[in-house]
């Protein structure tokens, strides 16, 4: 511990003679890189490690009764340097049990007995009720030692009843249509930062898994249609004849395919006639499985080449409920999401073979899977559709702890958003959270956006997770210029995807890719609090023009967009990224060389969070 404050002060003591910025490192980040499972460039260390697992899940739901029952046959790998003498697993589902949900709306009508657990056996020990502690989601209990390298055999059978109201991220959507999500005991993450991940689930902060890989038999009544994570080994087997020759058709059609219609549904010939079907399905290193059925939804699908060098696609679906008429696009929405994702932000080839949005009653990402309620109007169709397929980056291709980082996702799905909702509906501007920021910026809540989200209070439950950390992502995209943000944001993902990186390690990815400390900012808008406030101070004539003095009334660095109107009818406009403040200087200077006359001047932008906007304008 010693060897850790000594090597923080000395790193501390020398940025302060040589006047640099220095972003704080956590006690237990310093002991990463000491370990060497971290490395202060931003990459994995030489001894980076994580576990994983793989499940074989045998489920049976019924959608009348809305029982669940199933098994999980597990092998856990511990690859870390320790021992472990304790497991512990994440029990989702007990958010809805009794005296559970005490942080969360739950009706009393939907709280009931939780998981029931049954036949747990852990290696080749049963394990009855007396050997495990169960404390709302979280279950652990001891084991005989695992030792690095080794692994662990789990089998368990598993019960409960899916919610039909109080839905949160999973439940019943209609009489007939269903999202199961978390269904199933699932090991904790142990990791090299907190060793077990023993935040509970409250129904607030989302989730931290790690990559696994998943088989899964989900059994369901005849006409029960099953979309689910990874890839369904079975259509034929499953689906009418001319259902699964459609969805083969969409594996490689640019055009979109009616995979289930109207008239399908009207003749109950979706699936095959027996009274019930198993689903197989697969999927491989990934961080959660889920699942959605219906017996009365449309299915429209198309897929898109996303790896041009690879000639690689990826199918897009879209399952709904044929009344909810504003849904009928939301395949167009979906399938334009991907190809933007693959070529214009993040250009990243989308990583997975398919993407499902599914018509439910929430906003809310899965691995290739979607659940989103129908909306009003057309743009907001869109923006969250966006929104919640860029999640597919953030957090399921990089492992984010969202529990604890909500920012390293959410703001990357905001930013996502402002970017390629505009490339879907070129009339559009998402203004998503921005006067919130503004508003809401130097109240008592309104603390550093790298403040653990557990923690995080009032309107900073929202400003910190979405807005303010997607303003950081555009403002430093803005100040590198696109190709070298790109050039540094692919360093990150080439380095982290399928790992575990935690803010640390994107700040350092980040300089290191684009070759520039940009820890300055970081600094200031990552781990400071302030408001964010700008104002026009003088503008005065010089013998080019005129000198317009802008003052920073934070340490909050925001781009500069001067609107200047002319006394002849003319308007221009200037722009200045965040760099002009990355001395710290507290006001700039502005020249603008003119002959005419210039009658006023109004600063501002829709993604500039200024709180107060009465000195944004001069009229001269």
């Amino acid at each position: 511990m010693k060897r850790i404050f000594l090597s923080l002060f000395l790193a501390l003591s020398c940025a302060y003679l040589f006047g640099q910025q220095v972003l704080p490192v956590p006690t237990e980040v310093e002991a990463a890189y000491l370990k060497g499972t971290r490395d202060r460039s931003g990459k994995p260390g030489k001894n980076y490690w994580q576990n994983t697992a793989n499940y074989d899940l045998k489920v049976q739901f019924n959608p009348t009764s809305r029982l669940l029952n199933g098994t999980a046959e597990i092998t856990y790998v511990n690859n870390s340097p320790d021992t472990l003498k304790q497991i512990w697993f994440k029990l989702y589902p007990n958010l809805y049990k009794k005296g559970v949900a005490v942080q969360s709306k739950i009706a009393k009508s939907d709280q009931g007995e939780g998981v029931l657990l049954s036949g747990l056996k852990i290696g080749e020990v049963a394990y009855d009720t007396a050997k495990y502690v169960i404390n709302g989601t979280n279950m652990h209990a001891d084991i005989a030692a695992l030792a690095p390298g080794n692994t662990l055999k789990i089998s368990v059978n598993f019960a409960y009843l899916l919610n039909k109201g109080s839905h949160t991220r999973t439940g019943q959507v209609d009489q007939g249509s269903y999202f199961i999500a978390y269904f199933f005991p699932r090991i904790s993450v142990y990791d090299d930062i907190d060793g077990w991940n023993k935040y509970p689930y409250t129904g607030e902060a989302e989730f931290y898994n790690d990559f696994c890989n998943f088989k899964a038999d989900i059994t369901v009544p005849k006409n029960f249609v099953v979309w689910a994570t990874g890839d369904l080994l079975n259509a034929n087997k499953v689906l009418n004849r001319n259902v699964a020759e459609r969805l083969l058709l969409a594996e490689k059609s640019d055009t979109v395919i009616d995979v289930i219609t109207a008239a399908d549904l009207a003749k109950k010939t979706t699936t095959n006639s027996q009274r019930f079907n198993t689903y197989k399905f697969e999927a491989k290193n990934v961080t959660d499985f889920v699942f959605a059925t219906s017996d009365h939804y449309l299915w429209k699908s198309a897929s898109l080449v996303v790896d041009s060098a690879t000639g690689r696609r990826t199918r897009v679906d879209a399952a709904f409920n044929p009344i909810h008429k504003e849904y009928y696009e939301v395949i167009d929405f979906a399938k334009a999401s991907v190809h933007a994702m693959s070529y214009d932000f993040p250009k990243w080839p989308y990583p997975y073979h398919h993407e499902t949005v599914f018509d439910g009653l929430d906003q809310m990402e899965y691995p290739m899977m979607v659940n989103d309620n129908p909306v009003k109007n057309r743009e907001d169709a869109i923006t969250l559709t966006v929104h919640e397929i860029f999640h597919t980056m953030f957090p399921f291709y990089m492992g984010i702890n969202e529990t604890k980082h909500a920012w390293m996702d959410e703001g990357w799905a905001t930013i996502g958003e402002w970017t390629i909702g505009p490339m879907i509906d070129t009339t559009m501007v998402d203004l998503y959270g921005i006067e919130a920021t503004a508003s809401t910026s130097g109240r008592k809540d309104d603390t550093p956006i790298i403040t653990l989200t557990p923690e995080l209070k009032g309107a900073g439950v929202f400003t910190d997770s979405y807005p303010k950390p997607g303003m950081g992502y555009l403002y430093i995209r803005d100040y590198l210029g696109d190709p070298l943000f790109t050039k540094a944001l692919h360093h990150y993902i080439e380095q982290w995807h399928g790992k575990h990186p935690i803010p640390q390690d994107f700040f350092n990815s980040m300089n290191e890719g684009a070759g520039k400390n940009m820890d300055w900012f970081w600094k200031r808008w990552f781990f400071e609090d302030g408001i964010t406030d700008m104002g026009i101070s003088t503008v005065v004539k010089s013998g080019s023009g005129y000198r317009i003095t802008i003052a920073n009334k934070s340490t909050k660095p925001l781009p500069i967009d001067l609107s200047l109107s002319f006394a002849d009818g003319s308007k221009s406009h200037i722009h200045r990224t965040i760099g002009v403040w990355e001395n710290g200087d507290p006001s700039v200077v502005i020249e603008v060389p003119t002959s005419k006359k210039l009658v006023k001047v109004l600063m501002g932008d829709a993604h500039t969070p200024d709180k107060n906007k009465t000195d944004n304008i001069l009229t001269l």
